[in-house]
């Protein structure tokens, strides 16, 4: 037996496992640089050791299966920000929580209260239909290898139901106002909203979070013991899901004082410090 049986941890991917930010600025995807050696090798000795390792990603699964191949992962995946759980090996979900079919005329009432808002709409099939596409949605194409199709209208005829989620870009104060006018409308009871960044903002299915996939995700593992490490808004549901919860040095303030313990920056390997620490604490001196 290992000394991680039983013990699953579930890392974020943006700048948390790997440093993506500055691909935002330019060069997309080419800028980032290779994952932490660090991270990998200490995920392989988790991994070697008996414990099972996790993605739990905002992005959809067609913007993650690249960046996957290149991580030792030997539990199913969370994508979408919880939208659903994904078993690359076997090629399948083994969940999947879909926005209701009203959400097209819900997004539509949003286009006549902020005419010109850039949306994101993600089709279970993994295509993106974007309404009022920016330069933002250009960076996140670039970034995440996945292009859009631009639409001039949201109705049925435009817009496949059912859609896995949508994404809206803006800055922060028209995101908030955005917000409001959502939970004005009673979408608290339909939908999860939740940031993940200063300029995104996810609508994804009720009870569709990082947190609730994570307990999913937990309880389909068998594990007793859940840690979970991320560094934005949208990691927080999962963070407060865990048993033991950890946010890299780079984490927005309101994760770092969440009371997730703090560990170095992305680039430095933060997942690894999350194993190394728990290396030395179920460490036993040989008394021989």
């Amino acid at each position: 037996m290992g000394k991680f049986d039983g013990m699953l941890l579930v890392s974020d991917y943006d700048n948390t496992f790997q440093y993506t930010e500055s691909a935002l600025s330019g060069g997309g995807a080419k800028a980032v640089p290779p994952p932490p050696a660090r991270n990998l090798a200490a995920v392989e000795r988790w991994i070697g050791e008996g414990g099972r390792f996790s993605i739990a990603t905002g992005r959809a699964l067609g913007a993650f299966r690249k960046q996957a191949e290149q991580i030792p992962i030997n539990a199913p995946v969370i994508v979408d920000n919880g939208g659903g759980i994904y078993d690359l090996a076997e090629q399948r979900y083994v969940l999947r929580r879909l926005l209701p079919d009203c959400a097209v005329e819900d997004l539509a009432g949003v286009e006549a209260a902020f005419p010109g808002t850039s949306m994101e709409l993600y089709l279970s099939d993994e295509r993106i239909h974007a309404l009022h596409p920016t330069r933002r949605n250009i960076q996140h194409a670039l970034l995440t290898g996945m292009d859009f199709r631009q639409i001039d209208a949201l109705n049925a005829g435009t817009i496949p139901v059912p859609l896995a989620k949508a994404l809206f870009m803006a800055e922060m104060p028209q995101l908030l106002r955005l917000r409001a006018y959502m939970t004005a409308h009673g979408w608290e009871e339909k939908y999860e909203m939740i940031f993940s960044s200063d300029h995104l903002m996810e609508l994804t299915a009720k009870g569709a979070d990082k947190g609730a996939m994570a307990r999913e995700l937990k309880s389909l593992a068998a594990a007793h013991t859940l840690l979970c490490i991320g560094d934005h808004a949208n990691d927080l549901p999962m963070l407060r899901a865990a048993d033991r919860a950890f946010a890299p040095a780079n984490a927005i303030p309101e994760v770092l004082q969440s009371g997730a313990e703090v560990v170095c920056h992305c680039l430095e390997g933060a997942v690894a410090e999350v194993i190394e620490r728990m290396e030395g604490a179920l460490c036993v001196p040989d008394r021989r």
